[in-house]
């Protein structure tokens, strides 16, 4: 699939309902089930679920949160925070969240293209001048705290439960059915959140968007690693897909490994995963990285996870809110996921107030508040979004144009011009504008370098290729831009 159809991919379609849901009045009512009643019922207790619950039951609302599982989570995405990210988590009061899980500062970002390394720090705070920072930390211990900070918060109850189907009076969803211990409960509330992530089984029928994925990140966790530059995300780029790195712990660092379909170097004839890692990734790493790595893929314990591209709608059925990833979801190559997750849980804890939303029960009022919510949140998601697409595609570039495009992109870093680049990665630059004109900035630099670097009796060739790559480059980004334009 080519990059311009990217965003086209997921056109609203009708589908019909592949998931249990119940209508009121319905024989099965007449069955004796446990019922429970509060405020507002959140299936998912990750990092949006726990957020959005803490956030409302501090403003008073009861709120039942229902989880699968309490154990702690184990995963190779979600383990960056951006420091737009943790600003968002200190305007919720769950910053100490961060503390007692062996953590790590980070302060940016270290590109190395083809073997030439560039430093990309974030910029500093315009007002104070104080550094900002993000966490990377091991996944499963930020959600443990999360859950310990909702558990401890006021009017807020989880319960591992299964949420199996949406209960409906007419159109509109008042509840959650779901398995407690083998036992089928019924949890009733006038607004019910899904915030059961990216895999999300009730996406599909209230969602009009499909959830793209071209690729895959295969993860390994690297022991004691020599990082290039300490205290950075690493992104390696080279011959094949991007590679990234970032220290989880004292002594554990994270290796993720795009792998898009049907890669050449990662057939089966190839040696498939193991393959690609050791005959491909391997070389191309800086010496000091090469051991741990080769370590990692000796131990053998790969997974991997969906890279997956989802616009945001509006929410439109009464009662129901889609939140995070069930939701919304980009690239992860930026590490931008949880920083719109909580910036998503910050403009809906303020849109929701008692004081803008005395009650759930007005449900015609939640339906208006959703739509202002759906335009707010763009100030932060859709930086973060287009970015994330447009730089997979030239970090992972497959065809001469963007070759020509991802030289442009490191160039550009190299020239110094990375402070707005950075701050909107670290979702700190909130305008999509800025991110347009860097982009474009970094294509016309681009066509430059390649005129300049064309002997002089190829020049037709070369204005030719210059209006090939404005193209490619109005094929990348444009696409992602549009759809954020949309309801």
């Amino acid at each position: 699939m080519s990059v311009s159809t990217a965003a086209t991919t997921t056109t609203t379609r009708q589908r019909q309902p592949s998931i249990p849901v119940i209508a009121v009045g319905n024989e099965d009512d007449k069955k004796p089930r446990t019922t429970h009643e509060s405020d507002i019922v959140i299936i998912g207790a990750g990092i949006a679920g726990c957020a959005l619950a803490v956030a409302l039951g501090k403003q008073g609302r009861q709120v039942t949160v229902l989880e699968r599982s309490l154990k702690e989570p184990d995963r190779i995405v979600g383990e960056l925070l951006q420091p737009g990210g943790v600003q968002a988590l200190e305007q919720l009061g769950l910053l100490d969240c961060l503390e007692g899980i062996d953590a790590i500062e980070v302060d940016g970002y270290d590109v190395i293209f083809n073997g030439k390394e560039v430093e990309i720090p974030y910029p500093a705070d315009e007002k104070t001048g104080s550094l900002p920072k993000g966490r990377s930390f091991h996944h499963g211990r930020f959600i443990m705290k999360l859950r310990e900070a909702a558990r401890a918060t006021p009017n807020v109850t989880i319960i591992e439960a299964t949420a199996t189907s949406l209960i409906r009076s007419h159109s509109d969803v008042i509840g959650a059915e779901a398995t407690v211990n083998g036992n089928t409960e019924h949890f009733i509330a006038p607004l019910t959140v899904a915030a059961d992530g990216y895999a999300s089984k009730f996406r599909k029928d209230f969602h009009p968007h499909t959830p793209e994925v071209k690729s895959k990140f295969w993860g390994l966790e690297l022991i004691d690693a020599e990082l290039p530059m300490p205290l950075h995300g690493h992104v390696f780029i080279g011959s094949g897909p991007p590679v990234l790195m970032y220290q989880i712990g004292t002594h554990e660092t994270r290796a993720l490994i795009d792998i898009p379909e049907n890669l050449p170097s990662a057939s089966v004839e190839n040696g498939g995963v193991k393959g690609h890692m050791r005959n491909v990734v391997l070389p191309s790493l800086p010496k000091c990285v090469q051991p741990s790595f080769l370590a990692a893929i000796e131990k053998g314990r790969f997974r991997s996870m969906p890279n997956s591209f989802l616009p945001s709608a509006t929410n439109k059925t009464g009662g129901l809110i889609i939140l995070g990833d069930a939701s919304n979801m980009r690239h992860p190559l930026t590490g931008g996921g949880m920083t719109v997750a909580f910036s998503d849980v910050v403009v809906l804890r303020d849109l929701l107030s008692p004081e803008n939303v005395p009650t759930f029960k007005d449900t015609p009022l939640v339906r208006k508040t959703m739509k202002t919510f759906h335009w707010r949140r763009k100030n932060t998601a859709s930086v973060i979004n287009i970015l994330a697409q447009a730089l997979y595609s030239l970090f992972a570039a497959n065809d001469p144009n963007l070759k020509i495009l991802q030289r442009g992109c490191f160039r550009y870093f190299e020239m110094g011009m990375i402070e707005q680049p950075c701050g909107m990665l670290a979702g700190l630059i909130k305008q999509p504008t800025t991110l347009i004109r860097h982009f474009f900035a970094v294509a016309f630099l681009a066509i430059w370098i390649n005129i300049t670097e064309t002997p002089i009796y190829l020049f037709p060739l070369a204005l030719y290729r210059a209006g090939a790559v404005l193209w490619t480059a109005c094929e990348v980004i444009m696409p992602y831009v549009f759809v954020e334009l949309q309801r």
